[in-house]
């Protein structure tokens, strides 16, 4: 069957959202030869092959092609748009690496050397400071509808992704870890007021308290004339 670009990368978009890597990884494997596909004189625009490298990069680190995955990721301009899915497939292919070299899960500093070490190419960052890949702006969205709704619907977190440029799956994790921490909060500060109320409630009933205290009154002064003697 003879492909159009935009059919190659309509399909590539729909298996990626997905998530059926080994079809969009049969996918890529049956096309003839990128680029392009058919014998017309047509060639791929730049979201439509942007469509197909994406594709190909979220096959590779699926497979474990990290290698084939960076040279990828740096060797195309992506737009904006598609930064955050790559951006986290960079990050994860070398935390994946760190941990094998190392023989043991990284922690928060380790991952955090690993971003040191291994920064992200500007093909797919535009510059701006993140913050475990979410961008300030992004997470100020967030937060800002979180104060008024935590608990979005599917079409609301469709539209905070497409606002967002994160994907609907990280909208959602993000509202649940939110919902998670929020809860954990409450519960430390109950656990506090309860804790302090029952030292409160043993210092007034477990500790018998001494009577107050009078105050001190010195004795009255002696009299300067003894009183007369009695005559019987």
């Amino acid at each position: 069957m003879i492909f159009t670009p935009q059919q190659v990368a309509c399909v590539c978009e729909v298996l990626l959202q997905s998530g059926c890597m080994d079809r969009l990884a049969g996918f890529l494997r049956s096309l003839p030869h990128l680029p392009f596909l058919c014998s017309s004189s047509s060639s791929p625009r730049p979201g439509e092959q942007e469509s197909v490298l994406k594709a190909k990069a979220a096959v590779a680190f699926h497979q474990g092609h990290f290698a084939g995955l960076y040279t990828l990721l740096e060797g195309f301009p992506f737009s904006p748009s598609s930064h955050p899915l790559l951006q986290q497939l960079w990050l994860r292919a070398h935390y994946m690496e760190a941990e094998r070299q190392r023989g043991r899960p990284l922690g928060a500093v380790g991952k955090y050397r690993v971003r040191r070490k291994f920064p992200l190419p500007h093909t797919i960052w535009d510059g701006e400071e993140t913050s475990y890949c979410f961008k300030e702006k992004s997470r100020n969205m967030l937060r800002k509808w979180y104060r008024l709704n935590a608990y979005p619907s599917t079409r609301e977190k469709g539209e905070l992704a497409g606002a967002t440029g994160l994907t609907t799956t990280q909208v959602s994790n993000w509202f649940k870890n939110r919902r998670q921490r929020d809860r954990s909060s409450e519960v430390n500060g109950l656990r506090t007021s309860s804790s302090a109320e029952v030292h409160s409630f043993s210092d007034d009933f477990s500790h018998p308290r001494s009577p107050p205290q009078l105050p001190h009154r010195p004795p009255p002064p002696p009299l300067s004339h003894p009183p007369p003697p009695l005559h019987v």
